[in-house]
């Protein structure tokens, strides 16, 4: 999972800074924006399943349902926030640089050799 968290963060930084490249500092931000609103979630959600994993006892598949469900809800917050509060937006910025870093997992499927 950490192996996952970190690619994410790493696909988030690569996005932002080939959009501020191409676009500018607005679509720096937005790109950066875009990326954090999946990978923001995706760490909370990572956490909660590691802790839960953890814990003595039978695991229970509510928790991933209502861990997906939460993380689910906290990136549509986050991104109403960003275009509540940010008004510069950058739509295809905030917009690619959100499905690289929420795609970036298939690299790491593609890479995996036993």
């Amino acid at each position: 999972m950490l192996r996952i968290i970190l690619l994410q963060l790493v696909a988030m930084v690569v996005a932002a800074c080939t959009a501020g490249l191409l676009g500018g500092v607005s679509a720096l931000w937005s790109a950066l924006l875009g990326g954090m609103c999946c990978f923001v979630p995706n760490s909370f959600f990572a956490l909660r399943l590691y802790i839960s994993a953890r814990k003595p006892g039978e695991v229970n598949p509510m928790t991933f349902v209502f861990g997906e469900a939460i993380k689910i809800a906290t990136t549509l917050a986050l991104m109403g926030a960003v275009v509540w509060l940010y008004h510069g937006v950058h739509w295809l910025a905030f917009v690619l640089s959100f499905i690289v870093v929420l795609k970036s997992y298939l690299i790491l499927l593609f890479r995996y050799r036993p």
